[in-house]
């Protein structure tokens, strides 16, 4: 029998302080970012322009943009946080929230995480103006934004499999392919 794994204890919005300790994102980091915001404004209505030109010009996306200028905010404000230099509990409740955002509508998974070479395009050329450090902050900000946007898609699946198997380790084991791996 497979025994319980620390990483099943971490949850909610404990899962990005754990991220930003895996990623060893350093408060010079944390200020090269905080650094970048004006930027990262100015700099928004061109990722939110490309961004829903790509999703709006796909059928399959296009039919889960029901309010493009309102998601385009959304959006704007998102990139610009990533500039935020504060990554603590208030933003990681944020980056859960989208995350299950997504689930609620039925957005696979895909696109979203397919859209990010958009994001992380744009965020490094703004972050290139501050150098080394500032991209390698960029990607690893990002990088955890997409790992907390996964575990919303994560938790919904689990809280389902909880729901049907009546146990979460069951469901843990089930979730991560334990149990196939004994066939």
């Amino acid at each position: 029998m497979t025994k319980e794994r620390k990483s099943w204890a971490t949850k909610d919005v404990a899962i990005v302080q754990e991220l930003l300790a895996l990623m060893t994102l350093s408060a010079a980091e944390c200020a090269a970012l905080a650094s970048l915001r004006e930027e990262a404004k100015s700099a928004a209505p061109a990722v939110v322009e490309e961004f829903y030109g790509r999703l709006l010009a796909h059928e399959a996306t296009r039919e889960f943009i029901t309010d493009p200028k309102r998601l385009g905010g959304t959006l704007a404000a998102w990139f610009v946080e990533l500039f935020c230099g504060k990554y603590d509990e208030i933003y990681a409740r944020s980056r859960l929230s989208i995350g299950m955002v997504h689930v609620r509508i039925g957005l696979p998974v895909r696109y979203p995480l397919a859209m990010m070479d958009i994001i992380s395009r744009h965020g490094e050329r703004i972050a290139a103006g501050r150098g080394e450090t500032a991209i390698a902050a960029f990607r690893k900000v990002l990088a955890i934004d997409i790992a907390t946007f996964n575990q919303a898609y994560e938790n919904n699946q689990l809280h389902h499999l909880i729901d049907l198997v009546g146990s979460e380790r069951l469901a843990r084991r089930i979730l991560y392919g334990e149990l196939a791996s004994r066939k």
